[in-house]
């Protein structure tokens, strides 16, 4: 199995650590709002690498965190005037219902920022001790990066060409800084923002150094792969190396694993741009099943475009492979015969062939674009031979093989019996009723239920429209 990695720049064979683990961090959203289509790419990305290394034997420890301490997440607090604490938990639950719906597995752990301050003050010390950071007039820590020789390694980066500021936030007394690209470990306090006691001031981390915090906790302080979009390359995964590093003495990850960026019909995807969309938007109009198709049409190192011509192949793609195991399953209910003949013995010696190529296609750098592709032949080796097949046996090998690669992927084939219209009607009727009163967690609730059953709800001017995916 080979794997593209971001530090080295080249493909490696995958060696764990530890024979027939993995021991693999995903960087999580930050939970002020809907996840958007583009958090929704590495989330559906790695769950896949995630589901192939399961299916290769291996144990499989996955951590994701969730960002609930934020600048956005105060911000929007402040203008809702409630606890920060309700908006990040609120987008928490949302967040893992855009999950469910795209069927990105939950994390072995889903750690929080808010409950891993003890071990940020822990490792903040340590690296204070250590020589690495430094504590400035009022209080706020910064690390010192030139004290970390390999600074720049990650990002490829020379550390005299760099500039400071970066996505570490600006804090007052960032004049008091050694060095323009130190940065911010622990911020003071500011008025009316949830802050933690230190040692140092009554304040709240920096973003860069919960995922190291919580890798270690969960991980231990060497792990195999760490994942994230290329955006978080620089600075955020670079900062988390040099922390990491300095705190524990060891490599933080042996391989990392960034996904390129998603754009909406070809430009960079902004609000400003009016191109700005959440799943749970996309999910109004299309099933999930299908955006999860799309998001795995291309190999996760290239630049996806999200378009509606685009959703329209991946959503057709992915009922012909709905369809193909349909009809599978219909003819397996409408044949006699338990036994394969010799025929079909040699037709399923055939069959095996497609998954060797699936798998050769996983293994080169998780390629799902021809992994898919091969599913696709699968699709169209069984529809040619299967109407001619007499035997269940035959059929069930064949529809199991496609269920089999789809699930590795991630991908939904086999659709429960089709809901009748007067019970998809009722189900409408209590999601109206739900809103009247104010219970949106019902609602929502019953518009995912529908969503998994294949059934699109539309909220018109002139009531509820529905139509089946």
């Amino acid at each position: 199995m080979k794997i593209y990695n971001t530090l080295t720049r080249k493909k490696e064979e995958f060696i764990p650590i530890e024979q027939g683990k993995v021991r693999m961090y995903v960087c999580g959203p930050t939970v002020y709002n809907y996840i958007h289509i583009g958090n929704a790419r590495p989330m559906v990305v790695f769950d896949t690498v995630r589901r192939y290394m399961e299916h290769k034997g291996y144990e499989v420890n996955y951590v994701s965190n969730f960002t609930d301490v934020d600048d956005k997440i105060i911000k929007k607090s402040v203008e809702e005037g409630v606890d920060s604490s309700v908006i990040s938990e609120r987008y928490i639950e949302e967040c893992k219902k855009d999950m469910e719906g795209l069927n990105v597995r939950p994390a072995t752990t889903h750690p929080k920022a808010t409950e891993e301050i003890g071990g940020m003050l822990d490792m903040i010390n340590t690296l204070i001790e250590k020589g690495h950071a430094y504590t400035g007039a009022d209080g706020t820590v910064y690390f010192r990066t030139r004290s970390f020789k390999d600074y720049g390694k990650l990002s490829h980066k020379n550390i005299d060409d760099l500039q400071g500021g970066n996505r570490s936030l600006l804090v007052s007394g960032e004049e008091q800084k050694e060095d323009p690209l130190d940065f911010v470990l622990w911020k003071p306090k500011k008025e009316g923002e949830p802050y933690w006691e230190s040692p140092w001031c009554d304040g709240r981390p920096g973003w860069h150094i919960e995922c190291s915090v919580m890798s270690k906790k969960y991980l231990g302080e060497e792990i195999d792969i760490h994942a994230g979009g290329e955006d978080l390359i620089f600075p955020h995964h670079e900062n988390e190396v040099a922390q990491s590093e300095a705190a524990n003495g060891k490599i933080f990850s042996r391989y990392w694993m960034h996904n390129a960026f998603l754009s909406i019909d070809n430009k960079k995807m902004s609000k400003s741009a009016g191109n700005f969309f959440t799943v749970r938007e996309i999910a109004e109009k299309y099933d999930l099943q299908a955006v999860r198709f799309f998001l795995l049409s291309a190999h996760y190192r290239s630049p996806l475009n999200f378009s509606e011509e685009l959703m329209e192949a991946a959503k057709n793609g992915y009922d012909r492979i709905v369809t193909s195991v349909g009809n599978l399953k219909y003819l397996m209910e409408n044949v006699s015969a338990e036994t394969i003949n010799e025929r079909e013995e040699e037709l399923l010696k055939e069959a095996a062939s497609f998954t060797d190529k699936f798998d050769a296609a996983m293994e080169e750098d998780f390629n799902t674009a021809d992994a898919i592709a091969v599913i696709f032949e699968l699709v169209k080796f069984a529809n040619q031979n299967a109407s001619a097949s007499n035997s269940k046996g035959f059929l069930k090998a064949l529809s199991d093989e496609i269920i089999l690669l789809s699930d590795i992927c991630g991908l939904i084939v086999e659709r429960e019996e089709q809901m009748l219209d007067s019970d998809i009607e009722k189900l409408i009727e209590e999601r109206q009723a739900a809103r009247k009163n104010k219970d949106f967690a019902r609602a929502d609730e019953i518009r995912n239920e529908l969503l998994q059953k294949g059934i699109i709800l539309e909220d018109t001017r002139e009531g509820v429209k529905w139509k089946r995916a």
